[in-house]
Protein backbone atom coordinates (compact mmCIF):
# COMPACT_ATOMS: atom_id res chain seq x y z
CA UNK A 1 0.00 0.00 0.00
CA UNK A 2 2.55 2.51 0.82
CA UNK A 3 4.34 1.61 -2.59
CA UNK A 4 1.12 2.11 -4.28
CA UNK A 5 1.20 5.47 -2.88
CA UNK A 6 4.54 6.11 -4.71
CA UNK A 7 6.46 6.07 -1.64
CA UNK A 8 9.69 3.75 -0.91
CA UNK A 9 8.93 0.80 1.99
CA UNK A 10 11.33 -1.55 3.56
CA UNK A 11 10.13 -4.29 6.40
CA UNK A 12 12.82 -3.89 9.52
CA UNK A 13 13.81 -6.63 11.95
CA UNK A 14 11.02 -5.49 14.28
CA UNK A 15 7.55 -6.65 12.67
CA UNK A 16 5.63 -3.24 13.77
CA UNK A 17 7.94 -1.04 12.15
CA UNK A 18 8.38 -0.64 8.41
CA UNK A 19 11.56 1.83 6.82
CA UNK A 20 9.76 4.51 4.78
CA UNK A 21 11.41 6.86 1.93
CA UNK A 22 9.78 9.59 0.81
CA UNK A 23 10.83 10.80 -2.74
CA UNK A 24 10.88 13.74 -4.05
CA UNK A 25 8.17 13.55 -5.96
CA UNK A 26 6.26 13.75 -2.33
CA UNK A 27 6.42 17.29 -1.67
CA UNK A 28 2.90 17.36 0.10
CA UNK A 29 4.63 14.65 2.84
CA UNK A 30 4.88 17.33 6.55
CA UNK A 31 4.40 14.76 9.25
CA UNK A 32 4.06 10.94 10.05
CA UNK A 33 0.60 11.60 9.69
CA UNK A 34 0.30 12.19 6.12
CA UNK A 35 2.37 9.01 5.62
CA UNK A 36 -0.89 7.50 7.89
CA UNK A 37 -3.61 9.05 5.52
CA UNK A 38 -1.56 7.73 2.65
CA UNK A 39 -2.27 3.93 3.99
CA UNK A 40 -5.83 4.79 4.74
CA UNK A 41 -6.44 5.81 1.18
CA UNK A 42 -4.72 3.22 -0.06
CA UNK A 43 -6.77 0.61 2.01
CA UNK A 44 -9.90 2.23 1.21
CA UNK A 45 -11.52 4.26 3.94
CA UNK A 46 -14.57 2.83 3.08
CA UNK A 47 -13.11 -1.08 4.40
CA UNK A 48 -12.52 0.56 7.35
CA UNK A 49 -14.63 -1.06 10.15
CA UNK A 50 -17.05 1.82 11.88
CA UNK A 51 -17.09 1.98 15.53
CA UNK A 52 -18.96 4.21 17.97
CA UNK A 53 -16.03 6.36 19.91
CA UNK A 54 -17.47 5.25 23.09
CA UNK A 55 -14.61 5.42 24.81
CA UNK A 56 -12.99 8.69 23.26
CA UNK A 57 -16.01 10.86 23.88
CA UNK A 58 -15.23 13.99 25.93
CA UNK A 59 -17.32 17.11 26.74
CA UNK A 60 -15.43 20.23 24.94
CA UNK A 61 -13.93 22.47 27.30
CA UNK A 62 -11.43 25.52 26.66
CA UNK A 63 -8.06 25.23 26.92
CA UNK A 64 -6.78 26.90 30.36
CA UNK A 65 -4.81 29.38 28.65
CA UNK A 66 -7.47 30.41 26.71
CA UNK A 67 -9.69 30.67 29.73
CA UNK A 68 -7.58 33.08 31.23
CA UNK A 69 -6.78 35.35 28.09
CA UNK A 70 -11.29 35.49 27.90
CA UNK A 71 -11.00 36.39 31.90
CA UNK A 72 -8.54 39.08 30.63
CA UNK A 73 -9.80 40.58 28.16
CA UNK A 74 -13.25 40.81 29.44
CA UNK A 75 -11.72 42.59 32.48
CA UNK A 76 -9.79 44.79 30.45
CA UNK A 77 -12.68 46.13 28.14
CA UNK A 78 -14.95 46.57 31.06
CA UNK A 79 -12.08 48.47 32.62
CA UNK A 80 -12.08 50.99 29.38
CA UNK A 81 -9.90 49.90 26.92
CA UNK A 82 -10.14 48.75 23.37
CA UNK A 83 -8.81 45.07 22.22
CA UNK A 84 -6.54 45.28 19.27
CA UNK A 85 -5.07 42.30 17.21
CA UNK A 86 -2.01 43.48 15.10
CA UNK A 87 -0.21 40.87 12.99
CA UNK A 88 2.25 38.46 14.72
CA UNK A 89 5.44 39.09 12.21
CA UNK A 90 7.04 42.35 12.46
CA UNK A 91 10.77 43.64 10.74
CA UNK A 92 13.47 42.76 13.06
CA UNK A 93 14.15 46.56 13.58
CA UNK A 94 10.46 47.16 14.99
CA UNK A 95 11.08 44.16 17.71
CA UNK A 96 14.54 45.11 18.39
CA UNK A 97 16.41 48.73 17.10
CA UNK A 98 13.16 50.93 17.57
CA UNK A 99 12.53 49.55 21.02
CA UNK A 100 16.57 49.94 21.63
CA UNK A 101 16.79 46.15 22.38
CA UNK A 102 19.59 44.29 21.18
CA UNK A 103 19.70 41.03 18.99
CA UNK A 104 21.44 38.27 19.93
CA UNK A 105 20.46 35.95 16.80
CA UNK A 106 18.76 33.17 19.79
CA UNK A 107 15.45 34.78 20.54
CA UNK A 108 13.41 35.48 17.30
CA UNK A 109 12.37 33.25 14.98
CA UNK A 110 13.79 34.36 11.90
CA UNK A 111 11.54 33.59 8.36
CA UNK A 112 14.19 32.43 5.87
CA UNK A 113 12.47 34.23 2.53
CA UNK A 114 10.67 36.75 3.69
CA UNK A 115 8.20 38.72 1.34
CA UNK A 116 8.79 42.53 2.63
CA UNK A 117 11.38 43.94 5.21
CA UNK A 118 7.93 43.72 7.15
CA UNK A 119 7.72 40.80 8.17
CA UNK A 120 11.28 39.26 8.61
CA UNK A 121 10.68 38.12 11.96
CA UNK A 122 7.90 36.44 14.61
CA UNK A 123 7.32 38.94 17.19
CA UNK A 124 9.06 38.38 21.19
CA UNK A 125 7.09 41.53 22.29
CA UNK A 126 3.75 42.69 21.88
CA UNK A 127 4.71 46.75 21.91
CA UNK A 128 4.95 46.79 18.21
CA UNK A 129 1.86 45.78 17.18
CA UNK A 130 0.32 48.44 19.82
CA UNK A 131 2.78 51.14 18.91
CA UNK A 132 1.95 50.81 14.76
CA UNK A 133 -1.97 50.63 16.03
CA UNK A 134 -1.38 53.66 17.64
CA UNK A 135 0.56 55.28 14.79
CA UNK A 136 -2.38 55.00 12.61
CA UNK A 137 -4.31 56.10 14.40
CA UNK A 138 -3.07 59.30 15.69
CA UNK A 139 -6.30 61.07 13.96
CA UNK A 140 -8.60 59.44 16.93
CA UNK A 141 -8.72 62.05 20.13
CA UNK A 142 -6.70 61.14 22.74
CA UNK A 143 -6.22 59.67 25.42
CA UNK A 144 -5.81 56.17 23.44
CA UNK A 145 -6.26 52.77 25.75
CA UNK A 146 -5.67 49.55 23.65
CA UNK A 147 -4.37 46.44 25.10
CA UNK A 148 -4.04 42.44 23.41
CA UNK A 149 -3.61 39.38 24.55
CA UNK A 150 -1.47 37.10 22.51
CA UNK A 151 1.31 34.79 21.71
CA UNK A 152 4.56 35.59 20.89
CA UNK A 153 7.39 33.15 20.34
CA UNK A 154 11.17 32.15 20.89
CA UNK A 155 13.42 30.19 20.05
CA UNK A 156 13.86 26.90 21.85
CA UNK A 157 16.51 24.83 20.30
CA UNK A 158 15.58 21.81 22.41
CA UNK A 159 12.50 21.18 22.07
CA UNK A 160 10.86 19.59 18.59
CA UNK A 161 9.58 22.76 16.79
CA UNK A 162 12.98 24.58 17.71
CA UNK A 163 10.40 27.33 19.09
CA UNK A 164 7.62 27.54 21.82
CA UNK A 165 4.81 29.84 22.08
CA UNK A 166 4.45 32.19 25.28
CA UNK A 167 0.88 34.05 25.65
CA UNK A 168 1.45 37.57 27.01
CA UNK A 169 -0.93 40.20 28.29
CA UNK A 170 0.22 44.07 26.49
CA UNK A 171 -1.59 47.46 27.15
CA UNK A 172 -0.86 51.05 25.48
CA UNK A 173 -1.75 54.23 26.82
CA UNK A 174 -1.40 57.16 24.72
CA UNK A 175 -2.06 60.61 25.63
CA UNK A 176 -0.92 64.56 26.41
CA UNK A 177 0.43 63.05 29.97
CA UNK A 178 2.49 60.35 30.59
CA UNK A 179 -0.70 57.78 32.01
CA UNK A 180 1.82 56.06 34.55
CA UNK A 181 -0.41 55.98 37.45
CA UNK A 182 -3.08 54.78 34.10
CA UNK A 183 -1.40 51.88 33.05
CA UNK A 184 -0.48 51.22 37.01
CA UNK A 185 -4.04 51.21 38.04
CA UNK A 186 -4.96 48.70 34.72
CA UNK A 187 -2.12 46.11 36.79
CA UNK A 188 -3.65 45.98 39.87
CA UNK A 189 -7.10 45.35 38.52
CA UNK A 190 -6.11 42.42 36.70
CA UNK A 191 -3.83 41.36 39.74
CA UNK A 192 -6.87 41.89 42.06
CA UNK A 193 -9.05 40.08 39.98
CA UNK A 194 -6.63 37.25 39.67
CA UNK A 195 -6.45 36.67 42.93
CA UNK A 196 -3.19 38.55 44.02
CA UNK A 197 -1.90 40.62 47.01
CA UNK A 198 -0.50 43.45 46.43
CA UNK A 199 3.03 43.63 49.20
CA UNK A 200 6.05 45.68 49.15
CA UNK A 201 9.71 43.82 48.12
CA UNK A 202 10.74 43.72 52.01
CA UNK A 203 7.29 41.84 52.60
CA UNK A 204 7.81 39.84 49.65
CA UNK A 205 10.78 38.59 50.83
CA UNK A 206 9.57 37.81 54.27
CA UNK A 207 6.59 36.07 52.90
CA UNK A 208 8.73 33.72 50.84
CA UNK A 209 9.44 31.78 54.00
CA UNK A 210 5.48 31.79 55.68
CA UNK A 211 3.84 28.94 54.70
CA UNK A 212 1.00 30.64 55.74
CA UNK A 213 0.89 33.66 52.95
CA UNK A 214 -1.39 34.15 50.52
CA UNK A 215 -1.15 31.87 48.02
CA UNK A 216 -0.24 35.34 45.26
CA UNK A 217 1.54 37.70 46.27
CA UNK A 218 2.96 40.72 43.69
CA UNK A 219 5.25 43.22 43.92
CA UNK A 220 7.03 45.75 41.91
CA UNK A 221 11.00 47.04 41.76
CA UNK A 222 12.83 49.53 39.80
CA UNK A 223 14.41 48.46 36.99
CA UNK A 224 16.61 49.92 33.99
CA UNK A 225 15.09 49.55 30.93
CA UNK A 226 16.42 50.83 27.47
CA UNK A 227 12.81 50.60 26.33
CA UNK A 228 11.54 52.93 28.73
CA UNK A 229 12.90 56.45 30.39
CA UNK A 230 15.08 56.64 32.86
CA UNK A 231 13.55 56.27 36.29
CA UNK A 232 10.24 55.27 35.19
CA UNK A 233 10.09 51.83 34.80
CA UNK A 234 9.48 49.05 36.73
CA UNK A 235 9.58 45.06 36.82
CA UNK A 236 6.77 42.72 38.21
CA UNK A 237 7.44 40.06 40.26
CA UNK A 238 5.07 37.68 41.49
CA UNK A 239 5.19 34.44 43.95
CA UNK A 240 2.22 32.16 43.02
CA UNK A 241 2.54 29.22 45.60
CA UNK A 242 5.37 29.93 47.16
CA UNK A 243 7.64 30.46 43.34
CA UNK A 244 8.65 33.90 42.66
CA UNK A 245 8.13 34.93 38.59
CA UNK A 246 9.72 38.14 37.10
CA UNK A 247 6.12 38.69 34.25
CA UNK A 248 7.08 41.57 32.69
CA UNK A 249 7.77 45.38 32.77
CA UNK A 250 5.93 48.56 32.52
CA UNK A 251 6.64 52.31 32.41
CA UNK A 252 7.26 55.33 30.49
CA UNK A 253 8.70 54.63 26.75
CA UNK A 254 11.75 56.42 26.16
CA UNK A 255 11.53 59.63 23.40
CA UNK A 256 13.64 57.75 21.31
CA UNK A 257 11.15 54.82 20.93
CA UNK A 258 8.86 57.37 20.16
CA UNK A 259 10.52 59.25 17.84
CA UNK A 260 11.00 56.10 15.81
CA UNK A 261 7.31 54.80 15.75
CA UNK A 262 6.59 58.68 14.84
CA UNK A 263 4.39 59.38 18.29
CA UNK A 264 4.25 62.99 19.30
CA UNK A 265 2.79 62.38 22.96
CA UNK A 266 3.95 60.30 25.46
CA UNK A 267 3.39 56.14 25.68
CA UNK A 268 3.17 54.16 28.64
CA UNK A 269 2.93 50.94 28.14
CA UNK A 270 2.59 47.14 29.91
CA UNK A 271 3.40 43.56 29.19
CA UNK A 272 3.51 40.66 31.30
CA UNK A 273 3.35 36.77 31.10
CA UNK A 274 0.19 35.53 31.82
CA UNK A 275 1.23 32.07 31.55
CA UNK A 276 2.74 31.89 35.01
CA UNK A 277 -0.88 31.92 36.40
CA UNK A 278 -2.26 28.70 34.75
Amino acid sequence: MLTRMSYHANPTKDANLIDVNIPCTRADVLHQCDIMEDVAIAYGFNKLPRVFPGQSGTIAQPLAVNKLTDILRLEAAMAGWSEVMPLILCSLDENFGWLNREDDGKTAVRLANPKTAEYQVVRTTLLPGLLKTIRENKHHSVPIKIFEVSDVAFKAPDLERKSRNERHFAAAWYGKTSGFEIVHGLLDRLMLMLKGAFVTHEEGLELGGNKNAKSIEYWIEKVDDPTFFPGHAASIHVRVDGKEHTLGVFGILHPTVLEKFELKYPVSTLEMNIEVFL
